[in-house]
């Protein structure tokens, strides 16, 4: 009996701290860090490399430094010229204070996924459907702006947000299709009237520079009739204007 108290004893005195310094070591990674309580209060930040952490006087909560991703759910949104729809967005974020990222927030990547949500509601319901479609660029920089802003006080950095897709229900398509179509067919009469403005604004140039030369206007007229003459297959009555018949008649009373 005393024997195996003997070898008993020995091995607790040999294993027990063995165990207890193997339970104490600890190696982080190079993107990990170790936040140390000793007694509940903070005491340190450690890592990366190994640590000894004492038991039941020091505990460690390990923080992953690295870009996390943080995908957005799904949000209804209503833009400020009441349209509903519905947009998803990425954030893409990383702890720079451990300290702050486990003692100011109970748990930093709900609390980042919750504040997100909210903002992205807020911001968008604050621009119309077009600016949500066509400014997509300024808007994550919006989102991301503020997102950075609040979660600076738990020692995170939002890097950068980016809008996903924005959905439109079945009305709302056909409503936009609607509109663009008539926006091209204004774009089109536009055009048409411009050119009809160019080239009446031409037609009365000319009239006024033949008006002037009573032989250019006669040269014109011959000039048309050659024109209208190519076709062989169509039988054209013209007026003879008067102004041909008076320059024949004073070169017939030159000549007599």
């Amino acid at each position: 009996m005393n024997w195996f108290i003997n070898e008993a004893g020995w091995l607790i005195t040999v294993f027990l701290p063995l165990a207890i310094l193997a339970y104490s070591i600890k190696i982080l990674r190079e993107y990990e860090r170790g936040v140390i309580f000793f007694l509940g209060r903070f005491w340190k930040v450690k890592g990366p490399g190994l640590i000894i952490v004492i038991p039941i006087i020091q505990q460690m909560v390990r923080v992953d430094l690295r870009t996390r991703v943080l995908d957005v759910p799904e949000q209804d949104v209503i833009s400020r010229d009441n349209v509903s729809v519905k947009v998803n967005a990425v954030v893409y974020f990383r702890v720079l204070d451990a300290e702050k990222a486990v003692i100011q927030v109970q748990d930093f990547l709900m609390a980042t996924s919750q504040l997100a949500q909210t903002t992205l509601r807020s911001v968008l319901g604050q621009h119309e459907l077009d600016e949500m479609l066509a400014e997509r660029e300024r808007l994550n920089a919006d989102i991301q702006k503020i997102l950075d802003e609040q979660t600076d006080a738990w020692g995170i950095k939002v890097t950068n947000v980016e809008l996903k897709h924005v959905d439109l229900n079945e009305t709302m398509v056909r409503a936009i299709a609607k509109q663009a179509e008539a926006e091209r067919s204004r774009r089109a009469k536009v055009i048409d009237a411009e050119g009809e403005l160019q080239a009446a604004e031409k037609f009365l140039q000319a009239a006024e520079i033949l008006a002037k030369q009573s032989e250019a206007m006669q040269l014109r007229y011959l000039t048309t009739l050659h024109t209208i003459g190519v076709d062989k297959n169509s039988t054209i009555v013209f007026p003879f204007p008067i102004e041909m018949m008076r320059v024949f008649g004073s070169n017939d009373e030159g000549k007599g």
